[in-house]
């Protein structure tokens, strides 16, 4: 099962489209989940984190100081971590980024880049991300 665990709600109705699309897109290969929290302030978020991570789970926050990869170290990772771990969650905090408890409750930190990107759009990115994985790991055209 992946998790995404994300604080803040989606607004934009192209932002809800696009993420639909890929979370249909993920379930042909792979259960995935969405959790959505209220945007609040970084000791609330951390909180309410912390209640629905699963201890079970190899848990990946999305930091700006993380760990990078390309499409294809992501793809080989995430396969893997499925060989010794059925449960992977990803975690986009809220515009203060991730509370320091929750970071180290995680097994890693991810970037994808220094750049900032607004909380809608990079959801977005995380899950094209995680639906090329699945392409590259099946061997199907997508990647390029």
């Amino acid at each position: 099962m992946i998790t995404i665990i994300c604080v803040g709600k989606i607004k934009e109705h192209y932002l809800k489209d696009m993420i639909d699309d890929y979370l249909k897109r993920i379930s042909k290969y792979h259960k995935i989940n969405i959790i959505e929290l209220k945007d609040s302030n970084i000791k609330n978020e951390e909180g309410e984190i912390l209640k629905v991570l699963k201890p079970n789970a190899y848990n990946i926050a999305l930091d700006i100081n993380g760990n990078s990869y390309s499409s294809i170290e992501l793809a080989s990772k995430i396969d893997r971590l499925f060989t010794i771990n059925s449960n992977i969650c990803f975690i986009i905090g809220g515009s203060d980024g991730i509370g320091e408890k929750v970071k180290k409750s995680c097994q890693e930190l991810l970037t994808f880049s220094k750049l900032t990107f607004p909380h809608g759009l990079f959801r977005g990115i995380l899950l094209e991300q995680i639906y090329r994985s699945f392409k590259i790991i099946n061997n199907e055209t997508y990647h390029k």
